[in-house]
């Protein structure tokens, strides 16, 4: 909006109320929070400009990672005049642990039911439903419709957009196709506008994510980082938290230590609301693994209150008891991963909990996970578990449980079974469906015969590139093995056999020769 514009609109309340709603629109929250608290400020400021700007600034304040500030704008509006609070409020007030506010009747002549009314009160619906025992499907149909409503008006600042909140619906149910979808929808009609853009992109590279497709859902996360309007702090919680996802997934140790500041920055510019325990989550298990969780304690103290208070839904809590279960483990605290676990169990256990629900998943993946840390390794009921873990979108959890239980069993068969059981499921249903074998030996060496160096092949198998490529990179065996999911011992095989078939005098000729045999 340029500035004769603004100039124009803020020649009354009412004018500096249409600027702050046209500059929400426009994604310059910064200005539209000014104008819309310059008009709560001012005393002479009549009812509907208050009620306008108390919405904007609301919506604003959701954008910046402030959803209690936003619950309290709509707690007020909800006083000062019940007939226009708005269904859609729950986002913020149920989001921060708060009772949700009922619309007055009005006295007058009753407002007519616009797309924008109707969308409001799914939105509502959907997030009282999505918080009560088996009211997740509900919420996620409610979600749909309601942004399908919305895709024929003109866009609005809202709390958060129903493509989003449904997308973090569906990845809490464990289903990322549906969360893709919806979010797809909403990136093809621009629902919402600018404000909504880059989360979108967001929560669709983090389906792509949960899926396992990693490559999508990196270049999703480019997308999202080159889009032009300024960065919120809700869109820098999603973006590092799934930044850190993919670094983890890699097995990227050093990646995930670079991204740690600005991990830290992002969670202390958001307060804990429901709609943040996903990203929250995530970067629960990336401290648990570098060994920072006493700093987000306070933050997952804050999750676990808010859940609490809300009566432990199971939608949002057994997802996030299984994040903070991973973050145990990573950190080697026993008491804490039991702790969750049963946290899990409990879940599960819930009468109006569905059979075979993502609920289910989790509390029989943790009680295996234990198994596993105590040395009892079943490998039916870990590839049982596994599978159940990547059908519910959590490919890499799966895979991961399957290396813990490759390197803590004794039995050679079963390693093997348990490392081409996690190297299949981050290979997807191609590769899978080919049984391959556990730890893969190395190809045989060339044999030298008398002082002569063996002839150097022009290639490597795939395998050894892999290994040759992490090599250079500067990694350690126990990191290469990490990635590649495969042990130490079975690195150090390769890179002995590439040594000797490439005829490498010393370490600084074999890095020389695979940078060769790599293109590099």
């Amino acid at each position: 909006m340029s500035a004769p514009e603004l100039d124009r609109l803020m020649e009354s309340d009412a004018d500096l109320t249409a600027a702050a709603e046209h500059a929400a629109l426009a994604g310059e929250l910064v200005e539209a929070a000014r104008c819309a608290d310059e008009v709560l400020a001012d005393p002479t400021a009549g009812t509907p400009e208050l009620v306008r700007a108390a919405h904007v600034l609301a919506g604003v304040h959701a954008h910046r990672g402030m959803l209690a500030d936003a619950a309290d704008l709509h707690a007020w509006v909800a006083a000062v005049a019940p007939a226009q609070a708005c269904p859609a409020a729950a986002v913020a007030l149920v989001g921060t642990g708060r009772e949700p506010v009922t619309p007055a009747p009005d006295a007058g002549r009753p407002a007519p039911p616009t797309l924008r009314t109707g969308a409001d009160g799914l939105v509502g619906k959907a997030v009282r439903a999505s918080v009560r025992a088996g009211g997740s499907a509900a919420a996620l149909s409610d979600l749909t419709r309601a942004a399908a409503m919305l895709e024929c008006r003109a866009p609005a600042l809202h709390d958060d957009s129903p493509a989003a909140l449904g997308a973090l619906v569906a990845l809490h149910r464990g289903e990322p196709d549906l969360a893709r979808n919806l979010v797809d929808r909403a990136l093809a009609t621009d629902l919402g506008g600018a404000p909504y853009r880059r989360r979108h992109l967001l929560l669709r590279a983090w389906a792509d994510m949960a899926g396992g497709d990693l490559l999508t859902a990196r270049a999703g996360l480019d997308a999202a980082n080159a889009r032009p309007e300024p960065v919120q702090a809700r869109d820098e919680l999603v973006a590092v938290a799934l930044e850190a996802g993919l670094v983890r997934r890699a097995g990227d140790t050093r990646g995930l230590l670079a991204l740690w500041s600005r991990a830290r920055e992002a969670v202390l510019r958001h307060t804990v609301d429901l709609w943040s325990l996903l990203a929250i989550g995530e970067l629960a298990v990336i401290a648990g693994r570098l060994g920072r969780m006493a700093w987000l304690a306070p933050h997952l103290a804050a999750g676990d209150e808010l859940l609490a208070g809300l009566g432990q839904p199971v939608l949002w809590a057994s997802p996030w008891h299984w994040s903070a279960f991973l973050a145990a483990v990573a950190a080697e605290d026993p008491p804490s991963a039991q702790r969750h676990a049963a946290h899990l169990a409990e879940a599960a256990a819930d009468p109006a909990a569905e059979a075979g629900s993502l609920a289910g998943v989790l509390a029989r993946a943790a009680r295996a996970w234990l198994h596993v840390l105590a040395g009892d390794v079943d490998a039916d009921e870990l590839d049982a578990v596994c599978a159940a873990l990547a059908g519910a979108g959590m490919v890499y959890d799966g895979a991961r449980l399957a290396k813990e239980a490759a390197v803590r069993t004794s039995d050679k068969r079963v390693l093997a079974a348990m490392l081409g059981l996690a190297r299949g499921l981050l290979a997807g249903p191609a590769e899978a469906s080919t049984p391959r074998g556990g730890d893969e030996a190395p190809e045989p060496a060339t044999p030298v015969v008398g002082n002569a160096p063996p002839p150097r092949p022009a290639v490597l198998s795939d395998r050894e590139k892999e290994v040759a490529e992490l090599l250079l990179d500067g990694l350690t065996y126990r990191e290469i093995g990490d990635r590649l999911f495969i042990t130490a011992k079975t690195v150090e095989h390769h890179v002995r056999g590439m040594r000797q078939r490439l005829g490498s005098g010393s370490r600084t000729d074999l890095f020389a020769d695979l940078r060769g045999a790599c293109g590099r």
